[in-house]
Order: structure tokens, then C-alpha cells, then sequence
């Protein structure tokens, strides 16, 4: 950071003031790299100095946040086995009563015990019995009534695929507003496609952005998808590095077209590999194996 910058960040940028008892310098929102000692000293200088550093600084700050490798991915652990989620949303399932989603091993060992302890059917995750068909949509309305943000996203998705895009964009952005991840990925494409709204490209990438900052493996590699098809092919990279560390294995594919078009070393590629390997191997269990195994004999 330089001299200027320096000095912003103790003084106004703009008048020199000093803060002071009287005087209380607030930082510019954007950049974060200087302060001021009012309002109309941050307009001043920003029109006629800092516009320009102001812009590349918070496009700076920006990029920290969007390419920084995300601890876990958006679904979280199964709450049960503590292992990551799988992928596959096929082999997960949300209860009706408290509205966990617990992967399909945990399910299939709750109903081995049930089985063989002659018990009733009853929430792997909360115990409860299991509700009656005809009860289902009164445990889903408790759940959207308590602001669960998982059972909003849900419901959302399914009137969306019923073709009730205008009470889905509602169920969308109640679940946004409580910060599920799945509701920012379902509004972009929504504002992409106009369905419900009017197309917005902007509102698109916003959303978009949010998701994958969230640990969205898809949505981070559609913004790759959106890099490279604009020639930006480093950023791209970057976001296919990181979609393929969370497990996404198209990712993988367009990584190794990145590498041979000289966009991503071979160390990168190879710790990548190995990121993205010990990713899928994390999801997998003795448990779940057994699960997959009956389910697929019982179709």
C-alpha cells in the first residue's frame, strides 16, 4: 500500500484532519484503504482523486473473498454419521418433521434397527413417528411458518417445478434472506431464464457469486464456465480449481482443458487431483455403501 494510502487510513484523505475528539473519520466502504472526516470530504476526493485506485482496490478486495478455497461444501455433514453429504442429492433425504437431511446410510441403519427391534417408523434424525401422508403438509407448514430456510428452498423448488414461478420466487427469497445457500443458486438461474422475473444478467451473476461463495460446488463452476467462455481463462481456472477441491467432477474435465491450453501448472493440477479425490472419498462409508446396495436392489 502506499504513502497516500497510508496516511488516508490515520488522517482524512481528503482535508487532513486528524481524528480527534471532535472528529470521528469513517472508512471508505468500498476499498477500505482511507478514511474521511465527512461526507462531503469523501466526495470531494473521490471525484477528483480516488475514484480510479477506489475501483481496482475493491475489485481487489473483491477477488480475496471470491477465490478463497471454502472450508466445507454449501450442504454441510450429515447430521447423524458427521460425514460430508454426497453430491448425489439422490442419496440424501430431508425428514418431514425437523427437516434434516441426513444421507441414505443413516436412513437405511434407522430402519435395520427398526426392523429388528420391531419398532414403529420413526425420524432417523429426531425420533419422532413418522407422519402420516395426509400429515405431511401440516409438518411442512410448521416448518415454513418457523422461517426454516432448508423446508422455504424446498418448497420453492417444488412449485417452481409445478410451474408457480411467481410464489417460488417468494419461497426463493425468504430463504435467501436466512442465508441458504440453495436459494441464491435457484434465484440466478430464475433471473436468468425469466422465469417469475424479469431476465437479469446482473442479478444473475449476483446470486450466482453468493452460491459459490457459499461453498455451491455447481455454482462455482458455472462461473468458471462464464470466465472462460468470456477468454478470462486464469480466472477460470481458479474457480474450477476450487469447484473440483468441493468434489464437482465436471470441473475436473474443464480443468484438464485449462491445463493444456497452459492456464494451470502441473503442481496445481496435481494437488487438485488429489484435493478433489480425498473430497469423494470423504463422503464414503461402509454404511452408505450398504445403503446404496439395497436401495439399488430393491428398484
Amino acid at each position: 500500500m502506499n504513502e497516500d494510502y497510508n496516511m488516508g487510513k490515520t488522517v482524512c484523505a481528503s482535508c487532513g484532519s486528524a481524528e480527534v475528539d471532535g472528529i470521528k473519520l469513517k472508512e471508505c466502504n468500498a476499498c477500505k484503504s482511507v478514511r474521511y472526516c465527512s461526507d462531503a470530504c469523501q466526495k470531494n476526493h473521490h471525484k477528483s482523486q480516488h475514484k480510479e485506485a477506489c475501483k481496482k482496490r475493491a475489485a481487489e478486495l473483491h477477488d480475496e473473498i471470491l477465490f478463497k478455497q471454502p472450508e466445507s461444501r454449501h450442504d454441510g455433514d450429515c447430521p447423524i454419521c458427521c460425514l460430508p453429504m454426497p453430491l448425489d442429492k439422490q442419496k440424501s433425504f430431508m425428514m418431514a418433521c425437523c427437516s434434516k437431511t441426513i444421507c441414505k446410510g443413516c436412513f437405511h441403519a434407522n430402519q435395520k434397527r427398526e426392523a429388528k427391534a420391531s419398532l414403529n417408523s420413526s425420524c432417523s434424525f429426531c425420533r419422532q413417528p413418522v407422519p402420516k401422508k395426509d400429515e405431511l403438509g401440516k409438518q411442512r407448514m410448521k416448518r415454513i411458518e418457523a422461517n426454516d430456510p432448508v423446508v422455504l428452498c424446498e418448497e420453492g423448488i417444488e412449485l417452481y417445478n409445478k410451474g408457480d414461478h411467481q410464489s417460488a420466487l417468494e419461497y426463493y427469497t425468504r430463504a435467501t434472506g436466512l442465508g441458504n445457500v440453495e436459494a441464491h443458486y435457484q434465484l440466478a438461474y430464475m433471473n436468468r431464464d425469466g422465469h417469475g422475473v424479469e431476465k437479469d444478467w446482473r442479478k444473475y451473476l449476483r446470486h450466482l457469486v453468493v452460491a459459490a461463495i457459499g461453498g455451491h460446488p455447481t455454482a462455482r463452476y458455472n462461473l468458471g464456465c462464464i470466465e472462460w467462455h468470456n477468454g478470462n481463462n486464469e480466472r477460470a481456472a481458479k474457480h474450477f480449481i476450487i469447484a473440483a477441491k468441493l468434489g464437482d467432477d465436471d470441473s475436473i474435465k474443464s480443468l484438464m482443458d485449462a491445463y493444456r491450453g497452459g492456464f494451470v501448472s502441473k503442481d496445481d493440477l496435481a494437488t487438485t487431483l488429489r484435493a478433489h479425490q480425498a473430497a469423494d472419498d470423504a463422503t464414503k462409508s461402509p454404511q452408505r455403501e450398504a445403503a446404496e446396495e439395497y436401495y439399488q436392489n430393491k428398484d
